[in-house]
């Protein structure tokens, strides 16, 4: 019986990004430098696929810096860590390497330039993310408020309107993001923004394939972690611009064929810490059950490359 054609609208870019590219190689590096066990606090990112892989070649993974003993390295993750946790470290004279994405510490670093400004922070992020506990972690308590939505900026409680700016976790929805942005303005016309965009380019990027795709697919599917915030933006932004069906997968084993039968076209994007091997998977599940056809929807080019750590490249 022949196969249901079927058009897969593949988004570039998708998947990993060069920050989470960079923290998969720290530990890779780090478990060739001084063998297993390392020790990586909290998911080193956002994907089971990914953590798994490294679990195999004996990383051990934890969520807190008690759970590590003291006599072998331990990274942190890709999200960033509150500065509490490296002092710590080095009180225990641990050897630590810290994986943060360069663009969560340039948020890191904007947020200490304006708290020694004289500046109360604003941060516009999600509760409980790593992320924004490690950026929050940056400042002392009650110098950082966070506000999820427009509607939480009504009732901020600030200690001077006059000296305030803001600060956004890197993984958010752009049109979302700017619609918080306007109501912080509307309400502290002397609020100071950041020198240049919080939102990372690689968060951009992926959402505007997805805006480009959604329009003309059927439905949406987003590879990628549930506990990943960036793959769940990408969900919402496939909805919002008007895809019908947009839905979180974790592998191909995933996928609701019910609710895809009768379908001719399908968007396909991953989050930035969804490997491609993942989005190879979901390709061959649907190729098993239509003809398909792959339209490549390119958007954006990206180069970007981050250099590990020195002590991971130093020898001995």
């Amino acid at each position: 019986m022949s196969k249901p054609p079927l058009t897969l609208y593949l988004a570039a870019p998708r998947g990993f990004c060069a920050g989470v590219d960079r923290a998969i190689k720290i530990v890779e590096m780090a478990l060739r430098k001084w063998g297993a066990p390392v020790f990586v606090r909290h998911e080193i990112v956002h994907n089971k696929f990914v953590v798994d892989g490294l679990k195999r070649q004996g990383a051990v993974f934890v969520e807190e810096l008690r759970d590590c003993p003291d006599d072998r390295p331990v990274i942190f993750s890709a999200h960033g860590v509150p500065k509490s946790v490296p002092v710590e470290a080095t009180r225990r004279q641990m050897v630590w390497v810290d994986a943060t994405c360069p663009l969560v510490s340039k948020v890191h670093i904007e947020a200490e330039r304006h708290s020694k400004a004289g500046l109360q922070m604003v941060m516009i992020g999600h509760a409980g993310h790593p992320e924004t506990l490690g950026t929050m972690g940056q400042l002392p308590q009650g110098e950082v408020l966070l506000v999820e939505t427009a509607e939480d900026v009504a009732g901020l409680q600030v200690r001077d309107p006059e000296k305030l700016a803001y600060i956004t976790q890197t993984t958010l929805s752009v049109d979302d993001t700017a619609g918080i942005v306007a109501a912080l303005q509307d309400r502290f016309s002397a609020i100071q923004s950041p020198r240049k965009e919080d939102i990372c380019y690689a968060t951009t990027n992926r959402q505007q394939a997805v805006k480009a795709i959604a329009p003309k697919a059927d439905a949406m599917l987003v590879i990628g972690a549930p506990n990943s915030s960036n793959s769940r933006r990408l969900v919402e932004v496939g909805a919002a611009a008007g895809c019908g069906y947009a839905k979180l997968v974790q592998r191909g084993a995933d996928i609701d064929w019910q609710a895809l039968d009768g379908i001719g076209s399908v968007g396909i994007t991953a989050g930035a810490s969804a490997p491609q091997a993942l989005v190879a998977e979901v390709i061959d599940a649907f190729r098993d059950r239509f003809e398909v056809t792959v339209e490549l929807v390119e958007t954006a080019v990206e180069d970007v490359e981050f250099k590990v750590p020195r002590i991971l490249r130093a020898r001995g």
